[in-house]
């Protein structure tokens, strides 16, 4: 189904099982569809399962501009709302991180009750003298650069990063890497191209205060799309009674590459309720 953020803009939901929902908010450049091992374990432990696709990928609209966080958290706002539910769980993955980040400082954490942030960029992405341990601006210059010159190429060879293909021991399978490379496609350029934008270089350290809620953060130790240090574990600490679960040796797409770990872990967290 469609629903429409307070702009007009169409936002594509899938809504699916019955029980507490949980929400998930996917990265870059992929849509609602990568959750595809969480989405399985969710429904048959007996939780209903939100997923949606941000605006600009997917099969929800692709408006030229918006690609921005406070448009993101209203988009969220929007979705939350569609659910219908007194308290709903938020997952989110890479980019995902920071829609729940900025939802909780532009919306406050009265609709939510916890809050998973798996390979999130939040709080910080970007390095500065603020922020030594970043990823250098120039590597986001060049993402874009590629992008425009080349997306198609560019989003093959990122997904074997972005799995660590050569890095982990049991590495995803070419199928597994095609059909990756299938749902970024469907994204818009424009949105490919400008979140790279939003998820590299907003700071998301002055909404760590609006986390009041129970928060996991996962992240892996080999993450090399978003480094760790600057991100999970500056997350955990920042984030006042977070659980930090670091994945050794597991790279950004461990929702792919660790999928029964991080289900086990999921499943634990929101069972806590």
């Amino acid at each position: 189904m469609h629903i429409q953020t307070a702009e007009g803009h169409a936002i594509h939901v899938k809504d699916m099982g019955a029980g507490h929902p949980v929400i998930l908010i996917h990265g870059w450049p992929l849509t609602g569809d990568m959750w595809e091992y969480q989405t399985l374990a969710l429904l048959e432990a007996g939780y209903r399962v939100i997923t949606y696709d941000r605006r600009g990928f997917g099969h929800s609209g692709h408006p030229a501009d918006g690609y921005d966080y406070n448009i993101f958290a209203d988009d969220l706002a929007a979705v939350i709302d569609h659910v219908g539910a007194s308290k709903v769980s938020l997952v989110g993955f890479s980019m995902g991180g920071g829609e729940i980040a900025r939802y909780l400082s532009r919306h406050g954490s009265g609709k939510v009750d916890r809050a998973v942030l798996i390979s999130s960029v939040v709080p910080y992405l970007m390095k500065d003298d603020s922020n030594p341990d970043g990823v250098d601006e120039s590597v986001l210059d060049q993402m874009q650069a590629q992008v425009r010159a080349d997306r198609f190429a560019f989003l093959q060879s990122f997904a074997k990063t972005f799995y660590g293909i050569g890095l982990v021991s049991k590495p995803v399978s070419s199928a597994l890497l095609d059909w990756t490379f299938a749902l970024a496609i469907m994204a818009s350029p424009k949105a490919t191209i400008d979140c790279i934008n939003a998820f590299g270089r907003t700071d998301f350290r002055p909404d760590l205060a609006a986390f009041n809620i129970p928060t996991l953060v996962i992240h892996g130790t080999s993450d090399k799309t978003v480094p760790i240090d600057p991100t999970g574990r500056a997350a955990a600490a920042g984030i006042a009674g977070a659980e930090l679960v670091e994945y050794d040796g597991e790279p950004h797409g461990l929702f792919a590459t660790a999928p029964d770990r991080l289900n086990a872990d999921l499943l634990r967290f929101l069972d806590q309720r």
